[in-house]
């Protein structure tokens, strides 16, 4: 598959997330919601759960935050979360598209809204661009210590019904019809993989090129909607200049 890896994208941003470890418990709680929500909150009968909950063991999250979000996804507390996706456009007009989930549309919307206008972007209408994606299932199987070369991985995950496979020096890559990424994870499990994504996703069909004098507010608006405690993911279809 052609274009950029999503997997090195989350990783440039990795090392200052990492610092913000209160960031990555909300994170890891709203996953941990989304999953429960969709599949039940027993990790013995949803393994897209389980995979959440090995995530939140390895980045020492406390029991009891992943208790609370297993609670809120149960309907414990009256709590209700909305999923809502936001549409825009970044300056130099890439599209960009935001994904949250909120108990309070108001907050969320306005939280947006103002970081688009604060950046130089804009936020448009549904439907503006969400076109210019694809939905994907998305695997990602890191190399280390594991004894598996190219070939054999994309065999096998082909054989497990993949589309298409990305190679790195760090990772398999791994791409799926939406409808079919559970087969096709649990088949690969099956065979004894360990994996380190597995979800749905959105790409690209297209990348613009920020302009090299609205780089910096590109990456503030996308800093600033990372750091919002109600957006799950943002999916980019911007590039920058070489050395940015």
């Amino acid at each position: 598959m052609s274009g950029h890896s999503k997997w090195h994208n989350i990783q440039g941003r990795k090392n200052a997330q990492d610092a913000k470890r209160g960031k990555i418990f909300q994170k890891i709680s709203r996953d941990l919601y989304q999953a429960a929500k969709a599949g039940g909150v027993d990790p013995d009968s949803n393994a897209q759960l389980r995979l959440v909950m090995d995530k939140a063991r390895a980045a020492n999250m406390p029991k009891d935050n992943i208790q609370r979000a297993l609670d809120k996804a149960s309907g414990v507390g009256g709590a209700k979360f909305e999923e809502i996706t936001y549409e825009g456009y970044g300056p130099g007009g890439s599209a960009v598209m935001v994904s949250a989930l909120t108990d309070n549309k108001n907050r969320t919307a306005a939280a947006v809204r103002s970081a688009f206008t604060h950046h130089g972007g804009s936020l448009g209408s549904t439907g503006s661009v969400s076109y210019m994606f694809d939905r994907k299932g998305y695997i990602v199987i890191l190399r280390e210590e594991l004894d598996t070369d190219e070939d054999t991985m994309l065999m096998d995950a082909l054989d497990a019904g993949a589309d298409d496979m990305n190679t790195s020096d760090e990772v398999f890559e791994i791409f799926t019809d939406p409808a079919t990424l559970t087969e096709v994870r649990d088949a690969l499990q099956a065979k004894g993989y360990d994996l380190d994504t597995a979800e749905v996703t959105l790409f690209p069909e297209t990348t613009t090129e920020v302009p090299a004098d609205k780089t910096s507010q590109y990456s503030g608006l996308i800093e600033e909607l990372e750091e919002n405690d109600d957006v799950q993911d943002v999916y980019e279809a911007a590039t920058l200049p070489d050395g940015e």
